[in-house]
């Protein structure tokens, strides 16, 4: 499986009222982060209960980052794992929650 097919994966195995719930965010591959190289994923937008009538509004972006995730995680069944964690983890971001709650579930 190439590193897009990992995360398309991640997205498939979400629950079905989850998939459902996600609404005007598009998640990306980027190589790396501009700002912060060691970026693993980052969620771009307004978090769901936070919006009001988004009509007209470019979509929320979830960016997964593939060359620190390659790097930190050479093993493949490890690297795979880890892509669905920060995708799982950016998704959080977008249904509103904040660090502390997510490292509660273990997405951190």
């Amino acid at each position: 499986m190439t590193f897009d097919d990992h995360v398309r994966a991640a997205l498939d195995e979400l629950p079905p009222h989850l998939a459902a719930a996600l609404e005007n965010v598009a998640v990306v591959v980027e190589d790396e982060n501009p700002h912060d190289p060691d970026l693993l994923g980052l969620y771009h937008g307004v978090p769901l209960p936070e919006r009001g009538d988004m009509t007209g509004m470019l979509p929320d972006k979830i960016s997964i980052y593939r060359v620190p995730l390659e790097e930190s995680f050479p093993d493949p069944n490890e690297l795979q794992e880890e892509i669905r964690i920060t995708v799982l983890h950016e998704l959080a971001h977008y249904f509103g929650l904040d660090e502390d709650r997510i490292a509660d579930l273990g997405y951190e």
